[in-house]
Order: C-alpha cells, then sequence, then structure tokens
C-alpha cells in the first residue's frame, strides 16, 4: 500500500515538472507523449517488483474459527482473603426441575462442602422451591452476582 502511493506522488511529480518544462519550451506532443511512456514504464517496473516480493513472502493461514490455545502460568498467587470470599465454587451450580430447567441454583450442601463462608452469605438471596415432597432451598447466583459474589471454577 504504502509503495504504491509513493510511486504514485513520484510519477505525478515527474509528470508535472516534465508538463511544465515542456511548456516552457514551446511544448512539443513528442516530448508530452515521451514523458507519460516514462512514467508508464516506470510504474510497470514498480509493480512487477512489488508482485516479485509477494511472491518471495511466506504467509501462515490462521484459523480464527479456532481461538489459540491460552496458557496458564504454572503458579498462580492465591487471592487474599477478603478478596477469595466473594468466589463461589461452581461445581455448586445445580439445575432442579422443579425450579427451573434452564435456570441453575448454588446447592446449599455443596456450599458447605466446598465454601468455608456459607453463613456470610445473603439471606435474600435464598430462595425456596416445592419439589412435590418438600420445600428446597439454594441460592440465586443472579441475586449474589448483585451482592458481589461471582461463581468462578476452583
Amino acid at each position: 500500500m504504502h509503495r504504491k502511493f509513493i510511486a504514485f506522488v513520484v510519477a505525478t511529480a515527474v509528470a508535472i515538472t516534465g508538463i511544465s518544462a515542456s511548456q516552457a519550451r514551446a511544448a512539443d506532443a513528442h516530448d508530452i507523449l515521451g514523458g507519460l511512456a516514462a512514467i508508464a514504464i516506470i510504474g510497470a517496473a514498480v509493480n512487477h517488483f512489488n508482485k516479485q516480493q509477494r511472491q518471495d513472502r511466506v504467509t501462515r493461514q490462521y484459523n480464527f474459527l479456532q481461538p489459540p490455545k491460552q496458557t496458564y502460568p504454572r503458579h498462580v498467587r492465591p487471592l487474599p482473603k477478603r478478596v477469595a470470599r466473594y468466589d463461589l465454587p461452581q461445581r455448586c451450580l445445580k439445575t432442579y426441575k422443579s425450579f427451573s430447567n434452564k435456570r441453575p441454583l448454588l446447592a446449599p450442601k455443596c456450599l458447605d462442602k466446598y465454601y468455608k463462608h456459607t453463613n456470610s452469605l445473603p439471606h435474600q438471596c435464598k430462595v425456596g422451591f416445592w419439589n412435590g415432597k418438600k420445600v428446597n432451598r439454594a441460592y440465586e447466583p443472579a441475586c449474589l452476582r448483585q451482592k458481589g459474589y461471582r461463581v468462578v471454577y476452583q
């Protein structure tokens, strides 16, 4: 792109210089045609040089449909306790048929097992639903997200 632009600018400058100089000498038609022919020859040579350079390059094909594999650092520092307490384990997300087949909830027994701060979770986010035999309780992830918690892979 840049080489084509530079070649165009040089060709235009040569043409304008040739035309103004030929007008000063009484502007023969042969001189003008000769200048245009010289510009065309220079442009063709630059174009041929660019094509030859493109053929010499090695290009790599990237598959944009598949994202590149991410490498993770070998040692990851743990989060401070005041921050880590807001990370809820993803393995505790369960779908209950009696609540909703599409929206998972956080199971309290799983949270008791894999999360240290279950007692500090907000009670407003605890939902109860009837499963046919008894009332089940679980935590709503959207409500917990609004309160500053997040569900992470652990």
